[in-house]
């Protein structure tokens, strides 16, 4: 039973998400279901004060009419049983059998009437008719001597089904008291409120079409040029930048329109402003870029000569020429940087795409590396599957960014260990480098791949980085459809993860290694270390 409710709720749930998200996602829809449910709740409780108070209007001049009438028909008899002063006078029968079929004949009276003794000793009706007897509570109340009233359906004078009845009963104070019950029909006062719930109904309910109607087309009114501002503004997201709104009147919805499409052509020229200006950027970067190469290249050549014979200087000028190598080392790599960096920007950049074992470059990487890291004092240990790990990658690219990434990691590791994992799930293979030095600050994890940006710009360096190395990695693993995502705090190092597909051509959807330090700890056991 329990699984059966369960399913109830299931399919219910399924039944009526559609419905949810239609009524969620329209305005129009909101504001007429809410119109609808406040004018029916409005229109409910002004046809229940309205039938109410009309209902009782009716029963009460009704039964105002009924007792003065039955009072009139007590007097009548009163008239004709006060010379009686025994019940048991055989005349008494006749002379009240008289009285109610005049009084049920005379149409100012009631048509049913019933006669009798206060000791219901004898009692005479008009019909006859079993079914119509008063009930207890109105005898009571008639025997002290009050005109009571009493509201009940009945089955008199044969009918098949019981109808309304007002029943006024009045005592009649003579030699013998005497009892009358009036049974006054309410087939007509009955016919009429049901008429007026009716046509209260029929009202109400167009009433409420209307007002839902109305707000329909009130708010279409309002909608429709939100939804076209909305359809327009996902084009010009979408980069159609000449889409426009419609001007229609001079209205308020009108301005709107009009402001909408004067802020798209704002929008239109700036962006297109800053696209020329990104261009000119680009262009600039990469013809100076080019250009340099060739005064480079003699200079090079001259400090080569500079540097092979700096023995046969003097102190002073043999560390000049070596700072004169080294600087030009550093400005190499930063034009070569910056010749990478124009490719990314002007779409020309591409992958030379190999089955290659992913761990087998990160060890390549640590060999390359083992003499920084030996200057630095850090050991570099990596964990990577039993099995190779093999990916479709550009291998170039990849030493890249994991060369970047892991010197990176030692320059900051102040001494302390570096760790790089390799794990492979089932699309994706990543690679991690985990450093325990001095880590990033709050914020940090978001601007570290932006060009030229340090954490520490007056933090010593060994390796004289050029702030390229990070924002060009991050533009490999793009390349790869692939990502590159970092974290740390201050204190307890900084950890990087590389995720790409196993296959060229796909996306990543999850890293196999979570970009979080406690999760990070808890690899899977099968990996070994070198």
């Amino acid at each position: 039973m329990r699984r059966l409710g369960q399913g109830i709720a299931r399919f219910a749930d399924r039944a009526s998400r559609p419905l949810i998200d239609r009524f969620r996602a329209s305005l129009q829809l909101r504001v007429v279901a809410s119109t609808l449910i406040a004018s029916t709740i409005l229109v409910l409780i002004f046809s229940f004060v309205v039938a109410g108070s009309v209902t009782s209007g009716l029963l009460d001049e009704r039964q105002d009419t009924a007792v003065e009438e039955t009072q009139n028909a007590a007097e009548r008899a009163a008239e004709q049983l006060g010379a009686y002063t025994s019940a048991s006078d055989t005349a008494l029968a006749t002379t009240m059998q008289r009285i109610v079929n005049e009084l049920a004949e005379d149409p100012v009276y009631a048509p049913y009437i019933m006669l009798r003794t206060a000791n219901g000793e004898v009692t005479k009706t008009h019909p006859v008719s079993g079914a119509a007897e008063p009930s207890a509570d109105l005898q009571a109340e008639v025997a002290q001597g009050k005109v009571a009233t009493q509201y009940g359906n009945f089955a008199i004078d044969g009918a098949e089904e019981s109808m309304p009845y007002l029943v006024v009963g009045s005592y009649i104070d003579v030699n013998i008291g005497y009892e009358i019950y009036a049974f006054y029909p309410l087939g007509s006062q009955q016919d009429a409120i049901s008429l007026l719930r009716t046509n209260l109904a029929l009202a109400g309910v167009a009433l409420v079409l209307l007002l839902g109607v109305i707000a329909a087309l009130v708010t279409r009114l309002v909608v429709t040029p939100v939804r076209e501002a909305a359809r327009t503004s996902q084009r010009l997201a979408a980069g159609l930048l000449h889409e426009r709104m419609e001007v229609r009147g001079s209205d308020d919805l009108a301005r709107l329109a009009g402001s909408f499409n004067l802020m798209a052509e704002n929008l239109q020229s700036q962006i297109r402003r800053l696209e020329e200006m990104s261009m000119m950027q680009r262009r600039f970067t990469s013809d100076v870029s080019h250009e340099l190469r060739t005064p480079l290249a003699t200079i090079r050549m001259a400090a080569d000569l500079l540097y092979d014979t700096r023995d046969d200087f003097d102190p002073v000028t043999k560390r000049s020429t070596e700072l004169l190598q080294h600087e030009i080392n550093r400005f190499e790599d930063l034009l070569q940087e910056l010749l990478e960096i124009s490719r990314f920007d002007s779409g020309f950049a591409s992958l030379e795409v190999e089955a290659v074992d992913v761990g087998r470059i990160a060890d390549d990487v640590v060999q390359g590396l083992s003499h920084l890291a030996g200057e630095c004092g850090v050991a570099v240990t990596v964990a990577k599957p039993v099995r190779r790990v093999i990916a479709e990658v550009d291998p170039r690219r990849v030493q890249r960014i994991l060369r970047n990434l892991v010197s990176n990691a030692i320059e900051h590791a102040e001494g302390r260990p570096v760790e790089i994992t390799v794990a492979e799930g089932e699309t994706a293979v990543a690679v991690a480098v985990r450093d325990h030095g001095v880590g990033l600050k709050p914020g940090h994890a978001d601007r570290v791949f932006d060009r030229f940006w340090r954490a520490d710009p007056s933090r010593n360096r060994k390796t004289g980085g050029t702030g390229l190395g990070l924002a060009i990695s991050l533009e490999d693993a793009k390349l790869h459809s692939g990502t590159l995502k970092a974290t740390g705090a201050p204190g307890e190092g900084t950890l990087f993860v590389l995720t790409l597909p196993l296959q060229s051509g796909n996306r990543v959807i999850s890293s196999p290694i979570p970009l979080s330090f406690e999760e990070k700890k808890k690899e899977a056991p099968h990996a070994t270390q070198d």
